[in-house]
C-alpha cells in the first residue's frame, strides 16, 4: 500500500534547550479563561469553560513573520499560556490532571475579529475566524523539570513596544488543572496535543508591519511580526 498523494509534512514545535522535536496531534484552546478580558467581550460572569479548536498546520511555530490575512479589517492579538501533553484520556480527575502535561509555552491566538462577530450574531461557527492559516504563532515548549507548573506571574503583549496585554497567570478562572479536566470531559485527550488556556484583557486591532512581542513570566519570549 502506498499514499495517493505525498503525505503533509508532521507539525512539530522546539523544545528548548536542545534539538528536540514535540510533535502535535491536536490544538485546543478555552474561550473567556480571564474574568477582564471576559468583560471586555460582554461576559461578566464566571462561566464554565468553553473550547474550540484550529489545525495543528495554523501553528507558526517558533513566531517571526506571519501573513496578515485575508477577509479581515480587524485582526487582533490574544497571548496565551500553552499547555503541551505528555499523557491523556478521558475523564481526567483534576487532581491528576497535571500529571499529563510535559510543559509550556508562550503563544498567541490571532482572531479575525470582525468575522467572529458576523458568525456569533448569526449563530454559526468560528472555524474560519480562529483557525485561518498561521493564526497561531507558539514559542519553544519549556518542560516541566524546567519551569515547573507556572500559576502565577505576568503575561504581557506589546505591540511596536508599547504595551497591549498585561495581566497575571492568577487571574485565570480555570487553572491548568481544571482545563484539562474539563476538556477530557469532550473528548479524550492524547500526548501531543496542546491547550491555549485563554488571554487577559487588552486585546486589540494590528496591522501590517506591526511587531508583537508576548510573554509569560518564566516561560519565556515570542516575537511575531506580521507582513
Amino acid at each position: 500500500m502506498s499514499y495517493v498523494i505525498p503525505p503533509p509534512a508532521r507539525i512539530a514545535v522546539q523544545v528548548a534547550e536542545g534539538n528536540d522535536l514535540f510533535p502535535v496531534r491536536r490544538v485546543y484552546c478555552v474561550g473567556r479563561n480571564y474574568a477582564d478580558h471576559a468583560a471586555e467581550m460582554g461576559a461578566d460572569t464566571r462561566e464554565p469553560p468553553f473550547f474550540f479548536s484550529k489545525p495543528a498546520d495554523a501553528l507558526v511555530p517558533g513566531g517571526g513573520d506571519v501573513a496578515y490575512p485575508t477577509l479581515t479589517g480587524k485582526l487582533q492579538h490574544e497571548v496565551e499560556l500553552v499547555v503541551a501533553l505528555a499523557a491523556g484520556g478521558a475523564g481526567i480527575p483534576a487532581a491528576r490532571a497535571l500529571d499529563c502535561v510535559y510543559g509550556y509555552a508562550v503563544g498567541v491566538d490571532l482572531t479575525r475579529r470582525d468575522l467572529q462577530q458576523v458568525a456569533k450574531d448569526k449563530g454559526h461557527p468560528w472555524d474560519m475566524a480562529k483557525g485561518f492559516d498561521q493564526s497561531a504563532p507558539i514559542g519553544t515548549i519549556h518542560p516541566v523539570a524546567a519551569v515547573g507548573h507556572p500559576a502565577r506571574g505576568a503575561i504581557w503583549l506589546t505591540v511596536n513596544g508599547q504595551a497591549r496585554q498585561t495581566g497575571d497567570l492568577e487571574q485565570m478562572a480555570w487553572k491548568v488543572g481544571e482545563v484539562i479536566a474539563n476538556l477530557s470531559t469532550y473528548v479524550a485527550l492524547a500526548p501531543g496535543d496542546l491547550i491555549f488556556t485563554g488571554t487577559p484583557a487588552g486585546v486589540s486591532t494590528v496591522l501590517r508591519g506591526d511587531l508583537l512581542v508576548a510573554g509569560v513570566a518564566g516561560v519565556g519570549e515570542l516575537t511575531v511580526r506580521l507582513v
